[in-house]
């Protein structure tokens, strides 16, 4: 037979409702915590959670709706949930709109069926300002991680990415770059226009002008980096480029070898994100740091506060500072 909480307690020597207390989160002695992790362990004691969660009234799980499973700068992000939600004694379950469904809204009924406590939706694109308003006007805990198309209602967590693309600028001026390129994101990532404000009223703050055959599009891919960089060589003039995300910077460097120009001689290039590559090219490249694991944790944190009714501020947006990371791709100008 499977062993019970009366086990536990009388194995360690104590009462049912400290093994309940404990099992729930709440503080017990020291003493008494070694005893019953012991017992616990002696008996490989399981609680009956269909049970806890009857008691409770909450189904402890979080629900984790993802545009793409497969995105692997979703890892760092879903680490955080999960460090947090065990914390809380949750597990997470994790849909994506890959399997039968075509927009985040569809997961609202999770919540109506009560099959989770509470909703996280990660996605790195641009989201619609009615689906984010049908979100809201569920008062129900929500937290968006990415794009929040503006909407005050509702609680989000993101990086900076406005920062970010200020913070590259300002390092490059500081080092003697007059002349910026820019290589910027697809239209329909969430942080595109973020990123490319950053590089504008940077610019400006430094006293600098815009040059417009300097600005190019991506698609974020090396192959976009790549064509970009192509069309802003036959421009010339420049001797800076700031690539909205490492996978074009990366793009754009090798455009640059390809051509018979050398970095960080003759072009200094940075980029955005701090892929596990950028350490190990070459030359190593420039980059801005985004806090993956960190976001997730904030994330969960949200939805914490409001699942236990300590509600958040409504339509407050958390942004996490990312951190540049200087390497080899960027030369001092004499």
């Amino acid at each position: 037979m499977a062993a019970t909480i009366k086990d536990v307690a009388k194995l360690a020597n104590t009462s049912k409702s400290t093994v309940s207390r404990y099992l729930n989160g709440q503080r017990v002695k020291k003493q008494t915590e070694e005893a019953l992790k012991k017992a616990i362990k002696q008996l490989n004691y399981h609680p009956n959670m269909n049970a806890r969660r009857l008691v409770m009234d909450r189904t402890q799980v979080l629900g984790i709706v993802v545009d793409d499973i497969a995105n692997r700068f979703y890892s760092g992000i879903l680490k955080g949930i999960r460090i947090v939600a065990e914390r809380h004694g949750y597990d997470c379950v994790f849909y994506t709109w890959s399997t039968h469904r075509e927009k985040e809204t569809d997961f609202l009924n999770l919540l109506y069926e009560e099959l989770a406590d509470g909703l996280i939706f990660l996605s790195f694109r641009k989201r619609s300002a009615a689906h984010v308003k049908a979100m809201a006007e569920m008062m129900d805990p929500i937290v968006l991680i990415g794009d929040d198309a503006d909407v005050e209602e509702i609680c989000s967590v993101d990086v900076d990415n406005y920062s970010g693309v200020r913070e590259l600028v300002h390092y490059l001026h500081r080092i003697g770059h007059r002349d910026f390129a820019y290589i910027s994101g697809p239209r329909n990532a969430g942080a595109t226009e973020q990123r490319a404000n950053g590089f504008f009223d940077a610019l400006s703050e430094n006293g600098l002008q815009v040059n417009r055959n300097w600005v190019v599009g991506s698609d974020w891919s090396n192959e976009g980096g790549y064509k970009a960089m192509k069309k802003l060589i036959k421009s010339g003039g420049f001797s800076a480029v700031v690539a909205s995300n490492d996978e074009s910077a990366l793009g754009a460097i090798g455009a640059a070898h390809e051509e018979g120009y050398r970095i960080p001689k003759d072009f200094s290039i940075v980029g955005f994100d701090d892929i596990p590559l950028s350490k190990w090219f070459y030359p190593s490249l420039t980059t801005v740091k985004q806090p993956f694991t960190e976001i997730g944790m904030k994330a969960a944190e949200v939805l914490f506060e409001q699942i236990d009714d300590k509600k958040d501020e409504p339509g407050k947006r958390h942004l996490l500072n990312p951190r540049l990371v200087i390497r080899n791709s960027c030369l001092r100008m004499s």
